[in-house]
């Protein structure tokens, strides 16, 4: 499983990291959110920082 987020519709709101840490950064230069993990971390906090991202940009791919 990996993680990935779409930086074109990402907004920066920075909820995926507020839940996520150790696997969600946002990126200092672009502002926008970043996989730091891409292998994963917590499925329960990722699956909440899924639901919870506004503009649905974050994917699981099996």
């Amino acid at each position: 499983m990996k993680v990935y987020i779409d930086e074109e519709e990402c907004i920066g709101c920075g909820s995926c990291e507020g839940i996520c840490p150790e696997v969600f950064q946002l990126n200092a230069d672009t502002g926008k959110a970043m996989v730091i993990e891409p292998e994963g971390g917590p499925d329960d906090l990722i699956d909440e920082a899924i639901e919870s991202c506004p503009v649905s940009c974050i994917h699981r791919e099996e």
